[in-house]
């Protein structure tokens, strides 16, 4: 089944990890770069680490389940056909520019915001619109998929995503902010543009397999005209309005204290002395401080509302979170999978002996060695943070002028979301495959040629800001 191939290929891929474990020697820096031998992953590792990513990571993991539960209540609700035939009706003979119009929203605000899990929430009702235009799988990857990649890879101001690049090379998010527009628009426009050839040579259809696994039920045209969609547009584009509050860093990018101020002031508030709203919501971080697991709660709050409001009964409402969640079943256990190879390279690391190989080639910066090994890092650690961490101290022990600095950053941010956008250790990526259930060999064969032309725009422009 290719659903469960995505499987295998994330395990064959945590498979090289531990043999690469045994036959690299392993090595950390802290100062200085220390060597520690070989560091095998052992036979009773293979059942701790699972734990050990679930204990640190599984409320991405939890945030998918949590996206799964809330589409299969969406799927009890007749507004969410009726607006999904609504909107492709409307954009029925200009459905690229709907398309184009979804991709360039996700890329801006993952790489304003950095909302590149989060944006996972809106993945289904995209792929639904896109089936409903007519297009397959591929299109609606790309236009998922691809878009975050972009945003990634054009990171402008997400300090969630850039704080360690931020931290260790001491460059601030407004450093280089035109070369990564540029990357951004460009990579942009590459992408809408090789979507656009495709669907030319791929001609629409009204695909009912597609309709029947990723669209709900069909509503009869005489009752879809009473239905009324606006209280499901309005709870969705106050949830999309949250996310962005909640995820830019309100006080660290722009001094702005007022969200901080205002939940202390909302927690810290007492009658007769008893603080009720802090003890009704408990601890609760501020905008600008929330991560998957507020955004998770605030969701299934949405549900919850949509489901009053469109009167589904209780059961059907247990129902559709049942059946929803064991939709997002395997993807969720991919991201666990994931993060365990992380675990792996961490616990064992012998990433770092093959980035000192490939740096030693050159003297100095080099732009394409540095791109190889942000490449590798991106590849063996997935997560953005884990990735820089990995590499970027050591990058800077032996690259001392700083004034290159400004362009590892571009580097390193540019390459780690085009790796996102081919990487069997892809979160994004791996998830919505295994949703869609597209090989991930038939996804590389689909995507070489648009990712060696992103690569080679890179590389283009990396070595213009090394020039200039």
């Amino acid at each position: 089944m290719k659903r469960h191939s995505t499987v295998k290929v994330v395990l064959l891929t945590l498979t090289v990890f531990l043999l690469l474990s045994w036959i690299l020697p392993a090595a950390y820096f802290q100062s200085s770069y220390v060597s520690q031998g070989r560091v095998q992953m052992g036979l009773f590792d293979i059942a701790n680490y699972p734990v050990t990513a679930i204990q640190y990571f599984g409320y991405i993991a939890i945030y998918v389940l949590v996206v799964g539960a809330f589409y299969g209540v969406l799927n009890q609700i007749s507004a969410y056909r009726v607006l999904l035939d609504r909107i492709a009706n409307k954009f029925k003979n200009h459905s690229m520019i709907a398309i184009s119009v979804i991709m360039i929203l996700f890329a801006v605000l993952t790489s304003i915001c950095g909302l590149n899990y989060a944006l996972i929430l809106f993945f289904p009702f995209v792929i639904s619109l896109i089936i409903l235009m007519g297009y397959d799988k591929i299109v609606a990857l790309l236009a998922t998929v691809g878009s975050v990649c972009v945003g990634l890879m054009g990171t402008t101001l997400a300090f969630n995503n850039t704080s360690i690049l931020n931290n260790f090379l001491g460059i601030d998010v407004y450093n280089q902010i035109i070369a990564k527009i540029v990357i951004l628009v460009l990579g942009l426009v590459v992408l809408i543009f090789n979507i656009s050839l495709y669907v030319k040579k791929s001609l629409k259809k009204n695909n009912e397999i597609l309709i029947e696994q990723y669209v709900p039920n069909e509503v009869k045209a005489k009752d879809s005209k009473n239905v009324k969609v606006w209280p499901l547009v309005l709870i969705l584009d106050l949830v999309l309005l949250l996310m962005i509050l909640s995820f830019v860093a309100w006080s660290s990018l722009f001094d702005i204290d007022i969200f901080e101020n205002a939940t202390s002031a909302v927690t810290g508030f007492k009658v007769g002395g008893f603080a009720i709203f802090g003890k009704l919501l408990g601890t609760v971080n501020s905008f600008g401080n929330w991560t998957l697991t507020e955004l998770s709660l605030c969701i299934l709050l949405a549900a919850v509302i949509l489901a009053l409001i469109y009167k589904v009964k209780f059961e059907k409402l247990i129902q559709g979170f049942i059946d929803g969640g064991k939709e997002a079943l395997q993807p969720a256990v991919i991201i666990v999978l994931i993060y365990t190879g992380l675990v792996l390279v961490t616990y064992h690391p012998f990433q770092l002996v093959i980035y000192k190989t490939i740096l030693d080639i050159t003297k100095g910066f080099n732009v394409f060695t540095a791109s190889i090994v942000a490449f590798i890092s991106s590849i063996f650690n997935g997560d953005p943070m884990y990735t820089f961490n990995s590499v970027i101290p050591y990058l800077t022990s032996i690259i001392t002028d700083k004034k290159v600095y400004s362009v590892i950053w571009v580097v390193f941010q540019g390459i780690y979301g085009f790796t996102m956008l081919i990487a069997p250790t892809s979160i994004v990526l791996m998830g919505t495959l295994s949703y869609l259930n597209v090989s991930f060999k038939d996804w590389l064969k689909n995507i070489w040629k648009i990712a060696l032309e992103i690569l080679v725009l890179l590389l283009i422009i990396f070595t213009i800001l090394v020039l200039i």
